[in-house]
């Protein structure tokens, strides 16, 4: 996802807003080393990343041939908090298995490799956190997914039982673009 997010910066900075040079310090430390990366990966570490980004696809579609959905957690482990700088890290393990602690974890990163249409829906909570319900169809089949998530909502209300975001402080400034 670094590459794409480059070329939308670059779209950005053509437009007047250099969100790496004047706002880079507004930007997560980790974030900006993925960036750093990207720009600097060979034409031979970008292709290795399409090899992998066609196994994850020839994956999901393998199991969305025969199935409208894919149904997961949104994370593959409980909900942590975020960091005080805004960040979120998760474990450095899951049952055995390492993983990336900024996203190795996070199971909703597969569809941004292969453009599926995905939701995540509240499905509750663990001691005090959030709990995602992910579901994932077929290419194209956005109204379907977002019908799956409307049922699910339906048989599983979530609002009331929400008050994390009621309690989140919105002491943030937006940045203010000025165009001559």
């Amino acid at each position: 996802m670094a590459p794409l997010s480059l070329d939308a910066f670059a779209g950005l900075a053509a437009g007047g807003l250099d969100i790496l040079g004047e706002h880079r310090d507004d930007l997560p430390p980790e974030f900006l080393h993925w960036l750093d990366h990207v720009a600097s990966m060979s034409a031979m570490e970008y292709f290795d990343d399409n090899a992998m980004r066609t196994k994850v696809w020839d994956a999901l579609q393998s199991v969305l041939g025969t199935h409208d959905f894919l149904v997961s957690p949104t994370l593959a482990c409980m909900p942590v908090a975020n960091l005080d700088n805004g960040e979120t890290r998760g474990p450095t393990s899951i049952e055995g298995v390492e993983v990336d602690p900024l996203i190795g974890w996070c199971m909703t990163y597969f569809t941004n490799f292969t453009g599926h249409p995905a939701i995540s829906v509240p499905a509750g909570l663990s001691d005090g956190l959030p709990v995602g319900l992910q579901v994932i169809g077929r290419r194209n089949a956005d109204v379907e997914v977002l019908a799956a998530a409307a049922a699910f909502e339906r048989a599983r209300p979530w609002a009331q039982s929400y008050e994390i975001p009621k309690r989140r402080s919105l002491d943030w400034e937006p940045v203010r673009v000025s165009r001559s």
